[in-house]
């Protein structure tokens, strides 16, 4: 079988004979959208300009309108198509303020008429903030829009990376945007906020200064590489587990004391308790996510980029395409078939279920593709043991005081 454009798959992927033996593809249920291609910071380590896909570079600043109105009308054919509940339409970059609030508003209506008035659409915007002011938190507090925003820890923490093109940091102009999230007419808006690991940072003041912002969430984000290009630390093959031991010095202040949600920890719990993750990032559970981009085209998975040139490509386009499409694209189907798509290694593992080989990107190595463990395995093998661990200990322990009562 041709493999779609871009997806570089080792493995034979007979599509048409899963099919005959009753597995079916399920349906997309979150819509990433690019409204704007660009950026209003330079931030260092970004998968979107500092790595190794640069197709950005030849696709347009912003989406039309004509675009905005496709992209809503193939994602209400989608969902009708196969009668689903609910979806999540998530406004991307670049940075998506400097779409402008006019197209903002244009894609979320015409979407919610597309999908129907029976189908609930959660609407969230993921920014680095520093644009946030009332006028768009009136707009997104008009159409239910929930933000996320972009922040990774203190002043000299967050500034060591993000800053703007002429060098200057983003904090204060991130931290007077979240001053004005989480004031009491916008604060039902906050969704959480979004923190990329720099080994350099203390974890615990990282933590401290992210939950200074009382967040709903905070979701910990593993800076993308792969086997080929390997993240900052993290020599591959090599036993250590800095990004472990970071988490794991998060985890042990969060769990004694916990004053807010961390996505990583909580779906590792769950996952440990036989649950399923809320993202791909760990366990098995098939992928649900399509990509928009500001042309049109269709993609796959953002943090692809990381992989190689045209890693997310599919081919396909909101003009000419529908959605129902890429569910048949082997770099769809090798994310939807759970354990049977992992690596030898992988397989063979005993935590699989909750690892699932850790973020699709991440396995990525020139010559075995995305057949691989995860370029995180030790860190990831590590910090799920020691959850359970501290899980298991918390449980005897409960036992032995209830026994003891």
């Amino acid at each position: 079988m041709v493999p779609a454009p871009g997806i570089e798959w080792p493995l034979t992927l007979d599509i048409p004979g899963l099919i005959a033996r009753g597995w079916r593809p399920i349906p997309f249920r979150e819509f990433v959208v690019k409204v704007h291609s660009r950026c209003d910071l330079a931030c260092d380590y970004c998968y979107m300009y500092e790595m190794a896909d640069q197709s950005w570079r030849d696709r347009p600043r912003r989406m039309s309108m004509e675009t905005a109105q496709r992209t809503a009308m193939r994602i209400g054919e989608h969902v009708r198509s196969h009668q689903i509940p609910s979806v999540a339409l998530i406004m991307h970059g670049g940075e998506p303020l400097l779409a402008g609030r006019e197209l903002i508003a244009e894609l979320v209506r015409a979407t919610r008429t597309a999908v129907g008035s029976g189908v609930q659409v959660d609407v969230r915007v993921q920014t680095n903030g520093v644009g946030l002011d009332d006028s768009y938190l009136r707009l997104f507090h008009e159409l239910g829009i929930k933000v996320g925003v972009s922040l990774d820890g203190g002043a000299e923490s967050h500034d060591r990376h993000r800053r703007f093109t002429s060098g200057r940091g983003s904090y204060a102009a991130v931290a007077a945007g979240l001053d004005r999230l989480t004031r009491p007419a916008f604060r039902h808006l906050f969704s959480g906020l979004l923190c990329t690991i720099d080994l350099r940072n203390d974890p615990v003041a990282t933590y401290k200064a992210l939950a200074e912002f009382d967040p709903p969430k905070i979701d910990f984000l593993l800076p993308h590489g792969t086997w080929a290009s390997p993240p900052p630390g993290r020599m591959p093959l090599a036993p250590v587990a800095p990004y472990a031991d970071w988490l794991i010095t998060v985890f042990d202040h969060w769990y004694s004391t916990p004053s807010t949600g961390v996505r990583q920890f909580e779906d590792i719990m769950h996952l440990l308790l036989g649950a399923d993750a809320s993202n791909e990032a760990l366990g098995l559970s098939p992928t649900r996510i399509v990509v928009i981009e500001t042309d049109g085209a269709v993609e796959l998975a953002d943090s692809l980029k990381v992989a190689y040139q045209g890693a997310g490509m599919t081919g396909l386009h909101v003009a000419s395409n529908p959605l129902d499409e890429a569910l048949l694209l082997p770099g769809v189907v090798a994310r939807q078939l759970g354990s049977r798509s992992l690596s030898t290694q992988c397989r063979a593992c005993g935590i699989r279920r909750v690892c699932g080989a850790g973020l699709y990107a991440h396995r990525y190595r020139p010559g075995t593709g995305f057949y691989n463990p995860s370029v995180y395995c030790p860190d990831l093998m590590k910090l799920i043991g020691h959850i359970r661990e501290t899980m298991r200990a918390d449980i005897d322990e409960r036992r032995r005081k209830q026994a003891a009562g």
